[in-house]
């Protein structure tokens, strides 16, 4: 009886699927069900598959009234990449002439290199507690330490009292990295701390670093020479690391566990890294459009709608399933992106500004194509007035609010609450700091070019927080992110409508800026935030 009941159920749901809906509703579902179907095998980046759902949206961009804006008139922004998978890694440690090799898998994990098939680093070693420097609130971990020709270990995440959008910045690995290697170091270790523990352990960490990474080719080399992320570190390697030297790691980790301030020092350990990295070059491309913009004044600054078109591809069958389809994550994104040119392509007025529409590739690798487009726009650089990202937006309930990352940190913000309470929506905070989401979605690439930029997802209010909480706890970057889930189109349909209508303010009203004193506005040197 109940295989029979369950069976009904499925049949049902396939039904409610499979039955008809308004014209516009149904394109989303069109848009959609192509992207995620079983065919393009996950779109993973560099994949035949991805290059087939880029010459869907490149299609589906002309047939809204786009015209080609990518390179040499194609829809087609090429983008370089290189991509390394650890083939062995090696760590050491010597103090006062008695070497201590540590433990791969359970004290560290090296990190493969994107410009060195064999890597070998060493150097003394000096602790840098979170590794953050913010002249506005007068943070300085690396005050009174030479680490120039030396390796840094730092705790992952940042000390307590930040801004949560400036303390995932600060947290970004690359951003510790950067900050590094300004003062000379080497290289860099991230150490496992209470915050990474209390949200993951470290064998996923190691389970992480042990595939592949990617970024763009840089033409310059220049990673070659900035501070090299070296390794990862546990617990009980920062043991062994800190083990004979004046900052005992016990302290260290207490001061850490309770968010009081660590002390930094040098460790009077001088550390060898190797590690053997298979190197591979590939091509993948970011998908752009434009659609003119009426103002002669206004009509060569740009509007930036993006969404990612790649997903994780093929993986570990799940219920007899290995192909992780991105139906939410992010074909719906896509569709929403091509929905708001349709819509434009359908009003009496064209906006004032031009709109750039780009379908970006690498996002799952780590924000990759969007880094790539915003460092080599299209059109001069200086042109691009604001972002607007569509990035996984849950569309299986009828949302009440939306989360708006980055909205209250420029112009944008007063713009989006206008045509969300238009509609009936407000604006809630971001219900989830901890998972850091506004350095781990695609706005992030133009704020730091300097852009004002926002990322909208459907909001937590009513029966968002349980909806969201599901999505991400079953099917999140899993196969059942399929046309099985159930779609709210209708709700799909509004999420476009207040895409269309953010756009439509931000091309036809005054330049987005950012607003005064704001942390990213003057971090990246925006007059307006100054």
């Amino acid at each position: 009886m109940r295989q029979a009941l369950l069976g009904a159920a499925a049949l049902l749901l396939v039904a409610a699927n499979d039955a008809p809906l308004p014209e516009d509703q149904a394109a989303m579902r069109a848009h959609v069900a192509f992207l995620a179907d079983d065919a393009l095998k996950g779109r993973q980046t560099g994949s035949p598959e991805f290059d087939v759902a880029a010459a869907y949206v490149a299609a589906q961009m002309q047939a809204a009234g786009l015209a080609p804006a990518g390179e040499n008139g194609t829809w087609r922004q090429t983008v370089p990449l290189v991509a390394a998978r650890p083939l062995g890694a090696t760590a050491t440690l010597t103090r006062g002439g008695k070497p201590v090799a540590l433990e791969l898998g359970s004290d560290f994990i090296g990190r493969a290199s994107l410009t060195h098939a064999e890597r070998e680093v060493a150097g003394e070693v000096v602790f840098a507690g979170y590794g953050v420097v913010d002249p506005t609130r007068g943070i300085d971990d690396y005050r009174g330490l030479d680490v120039r020709d030396r390796i840094v270990a730092v705790l992952y995440g940042t000390q307590p009292g930040l801004n949560s959008e400036v303390a995932a910045h600060y947290g970004d690995r690359a951003v510790k990295a950067d900050l590094a290697a300004r003062r000379g170091a080497r290289g860099i270790v991230f150490i496992e701390s209470a915050s990474t523990r209390a949200s993951y352990d470290f064998q996923a960490i190691v389970e992480s670093w042990s595939g592949p990474s990617m970024n763009w080719a840089r033409s310059d080399d220049a990673r070659a020479v900035a501070a090299p992320q070296l390794a990862a570190i546990s617990q009980a390697g920062a043991e062994k690391l800190f083990a004979g030297s004046k900052l005992n790691w016990s302290r260290v980790r207490a001061a850490d566990a309770a968010k009081r301030p660590v002390p930094t020092g040098p460790l009077a350990v001088t550390a060898a890294f190797s590690q053997k990295s298979e190197i591979v070059r590939l091509t993948s491309a970011n998908i752009v459009g434009r659609l003119a913009g009426s103002d002669p004044a206004l009509g060569s600054e740009h509007v930036v709608l993006t969404a990612h078109l790649d997903h994780i591809g093929v993986g570990e069958p799940v219920n007899g399933d290995a192909i992780n389809n991105g139906a939410m994550d992010n074909a719906m994104g896509i569709a929403a992106m091509l929905e708001v040119a349709r819509t434009f392509r359908d009003a009496d007025t064209p906006p004032k500004r031009s709109l750039l529409f780009v379908a970006l590739t690498a996002e799952e690798e780590g924000l990759i194509g969007s880094d790539y487009f915003a460092r080599h726009p299209t059109v001069p650089r200086g042109a691009i007035v604001a972002n607007v990202n569509l990035d996984m937006p849950i569309m299986t309930y009828k949302f009440e609010d939306i989360v708006a990352y980055g909205a209250d940190r420029s112009s944008i913000g007063p713009a989006l609450a206008a045509v969300a309470t238009a509609q009936g929506l407000r604006l809630s905070p971001d219900p989830a700091p901890e998972e850091s989401n506004f350095v781990r979605t695609d706005h992030y690439s133009f704020v730091k070019q300097g852009v004002p930029s926002v990322s909208i997802d459907a909001g937590p209010a009513g029966p968002g927080k349980m909806a969201t909480a599901e999505f991400l706890e079953k099917h999140y970057h899993q196969p059942s992110d399929d046309m099985k889930l159930p779609f709210d189109w209708a709700s799909a349909r509004r999420f476009v409508a207040l895409n269309y209508s953010l756009t439509r303010a931000l091309a036809d009203g005054p330049r987005p800026v950012w607003n005064k004193g704001d942390f990213f506005g003057t971090l990246y040197a925006q007059p307006s935030a100054q």
